[in-house]
């Protein structure tokens, strides 16, 4: 079931309160988008991977992007981050067309992703990961790497976030630990610490719980919370339905690559479309009794 009312905090009745008049429609207009894309397409041969006419991330909340295997979420999650190149269409972030910009730009425009298989460089600890993950770092210049004095100062800023980030996912006492050395699960918590690092506006987690054990999931379930709670907005892929309707304002559907529906947890989880799409047939029940 969705999460109870008494318990939401009050980001997450400010967002559900901007998304509750919205029609639960595909392509539908929200309040305030953060991003948008619009005629998205991607081919790989003869089979269309993604074929997206509108879709509109609502800022301020934590939006889930689901549907069957092969539905094309992680191909949309790549086009939007610029780790692939749509074969027609337009997108923005935060007003800002993103056609040509490439991915460690929108990085730096606020906007961050994490992979189905984490990325974390294993024969690195787990420190250097996360100062890794700032952006605007003088020191990446050569000229600048020759004067230490003129980025030491921003260095220790950077390892303060860092150890900061890392206690709060109960990774510190990893620290000079190499990556490479982490459970599955402390790697994903590595994972969306390091993307905290660019501040951004805009956190996309593909499938966060793939692979995590039910106690980390629970962590990780308060920790995306959290990002809503201090004024990010949230897109996520998961096959979790619990999940989905334990923390999530809006839910965008996914099948064969178009969007299908859109709405709020209790009203897609009763929308024969998106029934029909993960079962085949519509059977009269509710998405989350039959999975």
């Amino acid at each position: 079931m969705a999460a109870d009312e008494q318990t939401l905090s009050e980001t997450a009745r400010i967002a559900r309160a901007a998304l509750a008049n919205v029609a639960p429609e595909p392509g539908v207009a929200k309040p305030d988008p953060i991003m948008t894309a619009e005629g998205v397409r991607r081919s790989f041969g003869g089979i269309t991977a993604v074929d997206v006419e509108r879709v509109e991330i609502q800022r301020g909340s934590i939006t889930a992007l689901i549907g069957p295997n092969g539905a094309g979420k992680t191909t949309f999650f790549n086009l939007m981050t610029a780790f692939d190149t749509p074969d027609t269409g337009k997108w923005w972030f935060d007003g800002k067309d993103l056609e040509g910009v490439q991915a460690h730009k929108t990085a730096d425009m606020g906007m961050v992703r994490t992979f189905q298989l984490t990325k974390s460089l294993t024969k690195m600890s787990v420190i250097e990961n996360m100062k890794l993950g700032a952006t605007g770092q003088k020191g990446e210049k050569w000229w600048n790497g020759l004067l230490p004095f003129t980025w030491m100062a921003q260095e220790r800023e950077i390892e303060a976030r860092a150890d900061a980030l890392l206690a709060r996912f109960k990774l510190d006492h990893m620290r000079n630990e190499y990556a490479g050395t982490l459970s599955g699960g402390q790697r994903k918590l590595l994972e969306m610490s390091r993307a905290l690092m660019t501040n951004p506006k805009l956190v996309m987690l593909d499938e966060p719980m793939a692979g995590v054990n039910p106690a980390l999931k629970q962590s990780l379930n308060q920790h995306i919370k959290g990002l809503r709670d201090e004024g990010m907005t949230v897109l996520f892929v998961e096959h979790d339905m619990d999940m989905v309707h334990d923390i999530s304002d809006w839910v965008i559907v996914m099948a064969e690559g178009m969007i299908i529906a859109e709405g709020t947890p209790d009203q897609i989880s009763s929308n024969p479309a998106v029934i029909d799409a993960y079962l085949g047939a519509h059977q009269g029940k509710s998405l989350l009794e039959d999975m």
